[in-house]
């Protein structure tokens, strides 16, 4: 097959590139999926306290909120296995990673949701509706942050260190003019 001849940068084939991308994809799903797990875990013990018959409209809405938002979490971040499952060995692995990055970002987006809406309502119910706007405002910058913005600081930086080396093996010049220079991850 032609397009499974087509070698990257690394030296793989389109198919080699997919296996590793699901499977650092998957290691990635891993981490992620143990922390919704005890986010999830946490919320559903909450209703069977003693102090939640005390919880006001608005913070049973809150946690409700919070509740759906990290049973999406969980069904986005295992939808890839589910995925992968169905179509495995139907020659649909690009595919599969594809949508299976779509979803994972999706996830993170409602994790971030899910995270934010538990610090919200922990502090809420501890110091105040102020306080817990404040630190739910934070914790929404700060996942934000850590995982949108620094990665896009990450990623600009090393284009720019790819475009330098890039320039020093055309003009012959630097330590990467034998090639050795540093290899994008696709």
């Amino acid at each position: 097959m032609a397009e499974e001849s087509h070698r990257t940068p690394r030296e793989e084939t389109t198919l080699e590139r997919a296996d590793r991308n699901f499977g650092e994809l998957l290691q990635e799903l891993r981490i992620i999926q143990t922390g919704v797990q005890i986010l999830f875990a946490f919320l559903l013990t909450l209703a069977f306290t003693a102090r939640f018959p005390t919880l006001d409209t608005a913070q049973r809405a809150m946690y409700i909120t919070t509740l759906l938002l990290a049973v999406l979490a969980a069904a986005l971040f295992t939808a890839p296995a589910a995925l992968h499952r169905t179509l495995f060995q139907r020659g649909a692995k690009p595919e599969i990673v594809r949508v299976s990055s779509r979803l994972a970002g999706a996830g993170m987006g409602v994790l971030m949701l899910a995270l934010t809406g538990s610090v919200l309502l922990v502090v809420d119910v501890v110091l105040g509706r102020v306080e817990g706007a404040i630190a739910g405002s934070a914790t929404l910058l700060v996942c934000g942050g850590l995982w949108g913005l620094l990665p896009q600081l990450v990623g600009w930086h090393a284009a720019r260190i790819e475009a330098r080396a890039a320039l020093e093996v055309d003009t012959g010049s630097g330590p990467d003019a034998a090639g050795g220079g540093p290899v994008a991850d696709r």
